[in-house]
C-alpha cells in the first residue's frame, strides 16, 4: 500500500478581485492520497440521446469562472404558451481587461440565438446573475450583485423584461432589492449593522393576491460575525406579487423583506461555528424553501454531533414563522481488509499512522458540494443533489472517493432519505447503506478482489470517481474541488422527468496525476455527466458521458467548465414506452484549462473562452423491471394529494404496477360520490390528477374532509385530503 501523504487543506482564503466577492473555505477536513483505483462498471443501459442543437459559442468570455448562478439554474424554459424556448444568463468580459457584466440571451424554440447582450448599459462590475421566469407569461426576471452606490459593499440589483410579441430585452427600471450595509437583528435582541447580502437566487410562487404570483430573491450575507469570524453566510429575502401585465407595463413592485431567524443566530454565534450551503425554492402551496446543508463545530474544531441535512420552510407565501428540519447525511461504511490474507483495515488511522480506523471510525458525508440547487416534485418530495465523500472520524476524507447521490425530504412527513444517484449499489444489496466502493459485487460486506504489485504488495480493489471538472485537486492553493464543484437537477417536469448534471475528470486524473498512459488521450478532456430519470428520481439512468474524445463529431477541441442544465426537460412524446424529451444545457468552454481570474491563477493567460448552448433530446428509460410491462411490486398505489390541505386544487397521483382499468373517486364524508376523476384503462407507471374542488356537475363543493379511492390492480385504496376555503 502506497504511504498517505498528507495535505494539509487551508481553513481560510480570502479571494480579492476588485468589487468580486467569492466564498470562502471553512472545512477542518484534510485530503488523503490513495493508490490509483479501477474504473466503475457500467452495468446499465445508458439513455439514447441525440443532438438536436450543436454546441454553440454564444460569445468570447473572458471571465473564466463559475459564469452562472452558485445555487440555482441560469437557463429556464419559456412556457409554450409565449412560444418556447429559454431564457439564459451569465456574467462575461467581452475584453481580458473589461468590466464584468451580468448578460443575458434569448433562444428560440427551434434554438436559434435570437438575442445576446449585457442587460444593463452602465459598465459596473456585475456578478453571479440569477434568473426566473414567470410559469403564466413566460416573463423573466433577473438579479445579480454589484456595486450600485458609492460605498464598497456590494447591492443585488433586480430587473424584469416585458417580453411582448416575443421581443426580448424590453427591460424595466433597475432597482436594488438589497442595499448595502444594511442591518439584522437576531432573536438573541444583536443587531449588526454592516451585512452585505449577496450572490443572489430568485424563485417564483403562488401569490395570496388573486391573479399574482410572488417573487422571492434570496441572496447570501458575506460578511460573517461567527466565530473567529469563519463565514456563515445568513440569508435574506424579499419578495414582491406580480402578474404579467404589471411586467409588461413596467409597474414599480413593492418589496417586503425577512429573513431566517436561526440563519441570523449562526453568522452571530461566537461559541460555536455553523456554516450552511444551499438553495431556495418555492411549491405551488404558498410554502417558502431553504435546503442544503451545514457544517457545524465548536472552538476546538471538534464536530458538533447533530444532523447537518437541513430543510427551513416558511408556510404562508414566505409570511409565516420559519420551520427547521435536520437528519444526518452520515452513512457508515466498513473497512476492508489489507490483503486476502491479513484481515487487518486497509485504510489506517492517519494519526497513527498504522492503526486500522474501525468499521465505524470511516463513514460516507457531504462534502465539497456549494454549488447546489434543490427542486419539487409533484407529491411535494425536495430534491437536494451533492457529493457524499469517504470521511473519518477525526477530519480526514478520501478525495477519490467521493459519489454523487441525493437526499430527499418529504414535505408532508418531514422525513428524510438518502439516495445513490451514481454510482449506485446493487438492487439486491441489502448489506450496505450505499454504493460501497469495494464491495460492488456478491456476496456483499466482502471484498470484491485484490491487486498486486512489486511495490506496493496487495491492495483491495476499489472503485474511484473525480467528479469535478477538472483533475488538478492542486490548484488555487488546494481549492480546486471548493471553487469547482457543482451538481444540479432539474425540476421534474409534468411527466416526472428529471436529469442530473455533473462533471467529471477521472480520466485526465488518471493521466495526469498517475501517469498512466492508457489514459493519455483524455489529458485535456473534463466530461459532462448526465444521468437521467422517468420517474422523479425514483430511479436514475446510468449517465450519458459527453467529452472530446468520444463525442468528438459533436465536442472536438471543448473543454466544458461550469455546467448548468436548464429548469425543465421539454417532454416531446414517447418512443414506445419510453418518454423523450428535449434538455438545454449552458456550459463555458474553457480556451486554457483552469481559471486565470481566480486567485492565485491556475494557468498566466487570460485568454478566457466561451459560453455555450446546446440542447439534446434523450429516450429516458424506465425501470429495468418496467421492460415486460411491470413495475417493481409496491405496497401502495395511491400516493397522498398534495398540497394538503388545500385550496383552490390538489394533485392526486398513483401508481400502478401493471396496466389494466382503474377508478380514481373523490367521496364526501358521508360515502357519497362527488368526482370521478379517473375510470379507464390505463398503462402501468405513474398517474397524476388535479381535483379544482368541483363536483361532477361542475359545481364548488364546501369545505372539509374528502375520501378519495382507487380501484386497480384488483386492490381498493383511499386517503384523506381536506378542503380548506
Amino acid at each position: 500500500m502506497k504511504k498517505l501523504l498528507l495535505v494539509v487543506l487551508a481553513l481560510s482564503f480570502l479571494l480579492s478581485l476588485a468589487l468580486a466577492r467569492e466564498p470562502r473555505p471553512a472545512d477542518n477536513l484534510k485530503p488523503l492520497d490513495s493508490p490509483q483505483g479501477i474504473s466503475i462498471p457500467q452495468n446499465r443501459d445508458v439513455p439514447e440521446y441525440t443532438f438536436t442543437k450543436l454546441p454553440t459559442a454564444i460569445i468570447t468570455n473572458y471571465y473564466d469562472y463559475m459564469i452562472g448562478s452558485y445555487n440555482g439554474l441560469p437557463l429556464r424554459t419559456i412556457p409554450t404558451s409565449a412560444g418556447g424556448g429559454y431564457f439564459m444568463t451569465y456574467h462575461g468580459r467581452r475584453q481580458p481587461t473589461s468590466t464584468r457584466r451580468a448578460f443575458y440571451s434569448y433562444i428560440d424554440a427551434a434554438g436559434n440565438i435570437v438575442n445576446n447582450n449585457e442587460i444593463t448599459s452602465v459598465q459596473n462590475h456585475e456578478g453571479f446573475p440569477a434568473i426566473a421566469v414567470d410559469p403564466v407569461s413566460g416573463k423573466p426576471m433577473y438579479a445579480w450583485h454589484a456595486n450600485a452606490d458609492t460605498d464598497s459593499e456590494l447591492e443585488v440589483q433586480f430587473t424584469s423584461d416585458a417580453f411582448i410579441a416575443g421581443i426580448a430585452g424590453l427591460f424595466n427600471d433597475l432597482v436594488t432589492v438589497f442595499d448595502a450595509p444594511c442591518s439584522i437583528t437576531t432573536p438573541g435582541g444583536v443587531t449588526t449593522t454592516d451585512n452585505q447580502f449577496i450572490w443572489p437566487a430568485v424563485t417564483i410562487g403562488p401569490s395570496p393576491v388573486a391573479g399574482k404570483r410572488r417573487v422571492y430573491v434570496g441572496a447570501r450575507n458575506y460578511v460573517s460575525h461567527a466565530l473567529n469570524g469563519s463565514p456563515s453566510e445568513n440569508m435574506y429575502f424579499a419578495y414582491a406579487d406580480f402578474n404579467g401585465d404589471d411586467i409588461e407595463n413596467g409597474v414599480p413592485l413593492s418589496w417586503t423583506y425577512m429573513s431566517i431567524p436561526e440563519m441570523d443566530t449562526w453568522n452571530h454565534d461566537t461559541v460555536e461555528f455553523r456554516r450552511p450551503a444551499g438553495a431556495i425554492l418555492a411549491d405551488n402551496a404558498g410554502n417558502l424553501y431553504w435546503a442544503g446543508h451545514h457544517v457545524a463545530m465548536d472552538a476546538n474544531d471538534v464536530d458538533i454531533d447533530e444532523g447537518n441535512m437541513d430543510v427551513f420552510v416558511c408556510p404562508n407565501y414566505g409570511q409565516g414563522t420559519w420551520a427547521h428540519y435536520s437528519d444526518y447525511a452520515q452513512m457508515p461504511a466498513w473497512n476492508p481488509n489489507s490483503a486476502p490474507t491479513d484481515t487487518t483495515g486497509y485504510y489506517k488511522d492517519s494519526d497513527s499512522g498504522s492503526i486500522p480506523y474501525g468499521d465505524g471510525d470511516i463513514f460516507f458525508n457531504i462534502l465539497n458540494s456549494g454549488h447546489i440547487n434543490a427542486v419539487i416534485d409533484a407529491d411535494g418530495i425536495i430534491h437536494v443533489p451533492s457529493l457524499w465523500s469517504l470521511n473519518t472520524y477525526n477530519n480526514y476524507y478520501y478525495p477519490a472517493l467521493q459519489f454523487v447521490k441525493e437526499y430527499q425530504f418529504d414535505t408532508v412527513n418531514h422525513t428524510f432519505q438518502k439516495k445513490d444517484i451514481y454510482p449506485q449499489k446493487d438492487p439486491d444489496d441489502t448489506y450496505n447503506p450505499c454504493f460501497m466502493p469495494w464491495d460492488q459485487e456478491a456476496p456483499w460486506g466482502v471484498e470484491d478482489g485484490w491487486n498486486y504489485d512489486t511495490t506496493n504488495g496487495y491492495t483491495p480493489m476499489i472503485a474511484t470517481a473525480w467528479p469535478f471538472p477538472h483533475w488538478d485537486a492542486a490548484a488555487h492553493t488546494d481549492l480546486m474541488m471548493f471553487h469547482y464543484n457543482g451538481i444540479k437537477f432539474s425540476e421534474p417536469n409534468e411527466q416526472n422527468m428529471m436529469v442530473c448534471v455533473w462533471q467529471d475528470s477521472e480520466r485526465a486524473r488518471m493521466y495526469n496525476y498517475y501517469s498512466d498512459t492508457d489514459y493519455i488521450s483524455y489529458a485535456n478532456t473534463p466530461e459532462i455527466w448526465i444521468s437521467v430519470s422517468s420517474d422523479a428520481g425514483n430511479y436514475w439512468s446510468e449517465p450519458i458521458i459527453i467529452n472530446n474524445v468520444d463525442t468528438q463529431q459533436q465536442f472536438a477541441g471543448l473543454k466544458p467548465m461550469y455546467t448548468y442544465p436548464a429548469d425543465k426537460v421539454i417532454f416531446t412524446g414517447m418512443q414506445g414506452q419510453n418518454p423523450v424529451g428535449k434538455i438545454g444545457i449552458m456550459f463555458y468552454n474553457d480556451f486554457t484549462w483552469g481559471s486565470n481570474v481566480n486567485t492565485p491563477a491556475y494557468h498566466p493567460t487570460p485568454d478566457g473562452g466561451e459560453t455555450m448552448f446546446m440542447e439534446l433530446q434523450i429516450v429516458f428509460p424506465i425501470p429495468v423491471s418496467n421492460n415486460d410491462n411491470t413495475m417493481p411490486a409496491v405496497s401502495t398505489m395511491l400516493l397522498q394529494n398534495f398540497p394538503n390541505p388545500f385550496n383552490p386544487e390538489t394533485t392526486v397521483s398513483f401508481d400502478l404496477p401493471q396496466a389494466g382499468p382503474a377508478n380514481l373517486s373523490i367521496y364526501n364524508v358521508k360515502g357519497q360520490l362527488v368526482k370521478t376523476l379517473a375510470n379507464s384503462s390505463l398503462g402501468f407507471g405513474r398517474h397524476s390528477y388535479v381535483w379544482n374542488g368541483t363536483d361532477n356537475s361542475g359545481s364548488s363543493v364546501s369545505s372539509g374532509m374528502y375520501f378519495y379511492r382507487l380501484t386497480a390492480n384488483g386492490q381498493t385504496e383511499s386517503r384523506k385530503m381536506m378542503l380548506l376555503k
